[in-house]
């Protein structure tokens, strides 16, 4: 079994296309389904089901896909650390970051790292929480950087830095004019919260209701910026981390009402494959971010 038959394979399986996995590896659609047949055939279990579109990888493929990935993985890393032996780190670091904090914490990161090993090549993606995990269990990208992270079996996370919360709203609003304001005069007033869904929705929800903070959700969005925008207008308050709304209170287009939010604080991590191996440009990416944050 030839290690470039199992890369063919295993884009098989994350791209569910023989044509895609073809012009990963610069062969022909043939080509792909014989490495596919040969490979079924020595096993003696169908790893494709051909007859769906797009097509579904089998209870078999699945573990194979697991155990080719991990080797695959591993061949790498070796590769990566004899080639980077009195040399300059090379290859590839992918990450998919939430937007949130991509926006305010990667690109110095990034800027820094590219600095300091210019051969290495970053990729980076700004994507909604789901697909950051979708992304990094499917092992689309190297490293996963969001918000309340959590471990699994699949995935294992290295914090980072936990943020403050903050009450936010428009200059202009009553609660922006308050020395010092009470969680009983938030009741009643208009409310710019995020999707049902998220986590952070959930901690907000539950910190408002042990104070009966009884708030007018007028707003829902999946994203910071766009709950942002909406309380610039003046549509709402809303409860955000602190270091995402810096350059808006810095401009003067949001402001931040002064009301004490205690242990109400939002963590960050970085969530990547567990019991995968760390190529030596990812582990110091790893170590950057993670030195960047600490000095926040």
């Amino acid at each position: 079994m030839r290690i470039k038959h199992l890369k063919v394979f295993c884009d098989v399986a994350t791209t569910r296309s023989f044509s895609r996995a073809a012009a990963l590896n610069g062969i022909s659609q043939s080509a792909v389904t014989q490495v596919v047949q040969q490979l079924e055939k020595q096993l003696g279990a169908e790893l494709i089901d051909r007859s769906k579109r797009p097509l579904v990888v089998s209870r078999a493929g699945q573990i194979c896909f697991q155990g080719y990935r991990e080797v695959l993985d591993r061949c790498a890393a070796v590769e990566q650390r004899v080639h980077s032996q009195g040399e300059e780190i090379s290859g590839e670091v992918r990450v998919a970051a939430i937007y949130s904090v991509g926006l305010y914490a990667m690109n110095r990161c990034m800027q820094d790292f590219i600095g300091r090993y210019p051969t290495v090549k970053v990729r980076l993606e700004f994507l909604p929480p789901a697909r950051v995990y979708d992304t990094t269990r499917r092992q689309e990208v190297d490293l996963g950087v969001v918000s309340y992270p959590r471990p699994s079996r699949s995935l294992g996370v290295v914090p980072l830095r936990t943020e403050g919360m903050v009450l936010v709203c428009s200059p202009n609003h009553r609660l922006a004019r308050i020395k010092k304001v009470t969680v009983d005069q938030l009741k009643g007033e208009a409310f710019v919260a995020f999707e049902p869904g998220l986590i952070i929705r959930r901690e907000i929800d539950k910190y408002l209701r042990r104070r009966r903070a009884l708030v007018d959700v007028v707003m829902e969005f999946d994203n910071i910026e766009t709950i942002k925008r909406a309380v610039e207008i003046g549509a709402g308050i809303s409860i955000l981390p602190e270091p995402t709304v810096h350059s808006e209170v810095e401009r003067a287009t949001l402001a931040i009402a002064p009301l004490s939010l205690g242990d109400l604080r939002r963590p960050l991590g970085i969530i990547h494959r567990a019991r995968k191996a760390f190529t030596p440009g990812v582990a110091r990416f790893v170590e950057l971010l993670r030195a960047s944050q600490e000095e926040k």
